[in-house]
């Protein structure tokens, strides 16, 4: 009931977002329908229903990702001081999102049913005239309802268990001394401890000056200790205690002497607590958006290998037939690749902008980009993907299109634009999550024309570095596929 009165009191675009994840999920059903119809169809050809069902795994994936950045962009789930005392925890709002996106996806599923059903004729009784379309409806078959209600099952659960996956209460990510690892160089996960180099144990004097330096600050810390009593006795008045700024001590001679109190430690003394000589201190951990860009290098390199491999095993595809098994697990490979190092190259762009001396304009564009790959380099690594395979496509068959027909070219709309849409919604988490910082600057007398410029660069920036890579993968990809 809440999730329904949460979606009942959204805003238009909240709802317009999640139509969008409506409408991906009634063409993933659909197809996903057709595939069952093909193999009604066709009982002696499993091998073609599998591969027609294997292609759907695009559009899938792509449905599910759309719905996970939805539900991430969600207002009406965001975590709010307060909540918990009410019942509404992390938790129980990660229930809430993932049952709305269970909402939208199952629309989208029973509206893919309704249209199957009209469409091989079981609503309006007149069975269709195209024998393909025929063919991929099974038309005057009876359809098994396990089947059916699996497979349009299929993207709410999915999609459901990708949001509750991906909001769920994570603990706060330990930043002091008793971090026990972090991430080093080109992704390896191991101890992150500060080094020494080569010959510091036993350079002489090195133990000294460390112990040294601690014994020092062991002192200032007791005397500021004696000066911070001194101070409280001193606003106190009356209050006499033995941890006092000047106390009584025995001398050799039976007389009592009075120590005074240590002068208090200068302010620019840091005041930090007491280390083992040899027991260095971890830094905190950064942000590890560059560790995946060797892994993602490595996938696509991988899936680049794999397709040419099929390709001259299998030969160039004739147009109107649709590519091997081997050629589509090449392609998810490269896909997987580029979506993996899509976080590293926008972290290198802003990094890039920054560099031969930037003014005001290059550096805000490039500081935003490093703080925003995490949110935006991913779904742009998807989008070069898409186009990269869109390239493939007209190249290879020429614009007569696989096998599947007007089903391919629904898939190819849905993936496509499931992207494009899964990377606007990010851009627009990313600017209400630097919406504090866009109002300080406004604040602080930054021009609104300053902003927008800071956009355009960075949209130019990232155009310039996704296009010749989108360029070179696709080239490479068509290769072993032209040949």
């Amino acid at each position: 009931m809440l999730a329904l009165r949460l979606t009942r009191t959204a805003h238009l675009a909240v709802h317009l977002r999640r139509l969008l994840v409506a409408l991906a999920s009634a063409g993933t059903g659909f197809l996903l329908l057709c595939a069952l119809g093909h193999a009604l169809s066709h009982p002696d050809a499993p091998g073609a229903s599998a591969l027609r069902l294997a292609w759907c795994a695009a559009p899938l994936a792509a449905a599910v990702y759309l719905a996970v950045a939805v539900a991430r962009t969600d207002p009406g789930t965001r975590p709010r001081s307060g909540l918990s005392a009410i019942g509404l925890g992390p938790g129980r709002l990660m229930a809430v999102s993932a049952t709305t996106t269970a909402l939208s996806a199952a629309l989208g599923s029973v509206a893919a049913l309704l249209a199957f059903l009209y469409l091989r004729g079981s609503l309006t009784g007149r069975p269709p005239s195209d024998r393909v379309a025929a063919d991929a409806l099974a038309v005057g078959q009876s359809l098994p309802a396990p089947a059916v209600l699996t497979l349009l099952v299929l993207v709410p659960a999915l999609a459901s268990a990708a949001v509750a996956h991906t909001l769920r209460p994570r603990d706060p990510r330990p930043t002091t001394a008793t971090a026990p690892r972090g991430y080093g160089r080109f992704g390896a996960y191991g101890w992150g401890k500060a080094r020494e180099t080569f010959g510091a144990y036993g350079r002489f004097g090195a133990r000294t000056a460390v112990a040294g330096a601690a014994g020092s600050r062991a002192v200032a810390d007791a005397a500021g200790s004696r000066a911070a009593g001194a101070a409280r006795q001193g606003a106190g008045g009356a209050l006499q205690t033995q941890a006092s700024a000047s106390h009584p001590s025995p001398s050799a001679d039976g007389t009592t002497q009075t120590l005074d109190a240590a002068p208090p430690a200068p302010a620019d003394t840091p005041q930090t607590p007491d280390t083992a000589p040899d027991t260095p201190t971890e830094p905190t951990p950064r942000p590890h958006n560059t560790t995946a860009l060797p892994w993602g290098i490595a996938v696509l390199t991988a899936g680049l290998t794999v397709e040419t491999y099929t390709g001259n095993a299998t030969g160039a595809p004739t147009p109107g037939t649709a590519p091997s098994a081997g050629v589509l697990i090449g392609w998810a490979l490269t896909a997987l690749g580029l979506a993996l190092a899509g976080p590293g190259l926008t972290h290198l762009c802003g990094r890039l902008l920054q560099a031969a001396r930037p003014g005001a304009l290059r550096l805000l564009a490039g500081r935003v980009l490093m703080e925003e790959s995490h949110r935006i380099g991913r779904p742009l690594g998807v989008v070069a993907a898409v186009a990269a395979a869109a390239y493939v496509t007209a190249t290879v068959y020429d614009g007569d299109g696989p096998a599947f027909g007007p089903l391919g070219t629904l898939g190819a709309v849905l993936v496509a634009g499931c992207t494009v849409a899964t990377l606007l919604t990010a851009a627009v988490e990313a600017r209400h999550a630097r919406a504090d910082t866009t109002g300080a600057l406004l604040q602080l007398g930054a021009p609104p024309a300053t902003l927008r410029a800071a956009a355009a660069v960075r949209a130019a920036a990232l155009l310039a570095l996704f296009g010749p890579l989108v360029l070179v993968v696709a080239v490479l990809a068509a290769l072993p596929l032209d040949s």
